[in-house]
């Protein structure tokens, strides 16, 4: 029986493959102050997708604030969410940590209700947008997982997360976010 974490490491080499040429082949420069956006406290609008297979149209919307802040020089970042929405509060943190000999920045998000860590998405920033991948469990089944960060100014941004069934041919949004930049 392969066992998940084998799992896991399969469908990411996968998703890997499935990556557009200039996503897989780093480039030259230097991305370690790619997250220097995010510093600051922020009000973020998200929109959970509950049925991203099954037409997108049952939804959660909660409201609340995000504060991301540099550690190590601005090479990683914490990030702290907040959120309000009718199921209740919801709590969570992100870290951020950039590897200077890949190039290549990981993401690993931690649950404030269970404390479950999901497994990084890995990517990078090319012209302005940011895109990470990773693999997810979604209704028992493991599967792709794009986040990308895009529409980036000084003082907004938008967060997405997609799902693949497919190996990443097609993507369904599971989850976005549209922040503002609190004064």
């Amino acid at each position: 029986m392969i066992s998940r974490l084998l799992l896991r490491g399969i469908v990411f080499a996968g998703a890997l493959a499935c990556m557009p040429l200039a996503a897989a082949t780093a480039s030259v420069r230097d991305g370690a102050h790619d997250f220097d956006f995010a510093r600051g406290v922020w009000h973020t609008h998200a929109t959970q997708v509950l049925d991203p297979f099954d037409g997108g149209t049952h939804t959660v919307v909660m409201d609340g604030t995000k504060t991301a802040r540099p550690v190590w020089n601005g090479r990683a970042w914490l990030e702290e969410i907040e959120a309000d929405g009718p199921n209740g509060h919801w709590e969570g943190a992100t870290l951020f940590v950039y590897n200077a000999k890949s190039r290549q920045w990981s993401q690993t998000y931690i649950d404030g209700d269970s404390g479950e860590i999901e497994a990084p998405t890995i990517g990078s920033f090319k012209d302005g947008r940011g895109e990470f991948y990773g693999t997810t469990v979604h209704d028992g089944r493991t599967l792709l997982v794009r986040g990308v960060w895009s529409d980036i100014t000084a003082n907004a941004h938008r967060f997405e997360i997609s799902y693949s069934r497919d190996g990443g041919r097609s993507w369904a949004t599971a989850f976005k976010a549209d922040l503002t930049r609190l004064k």
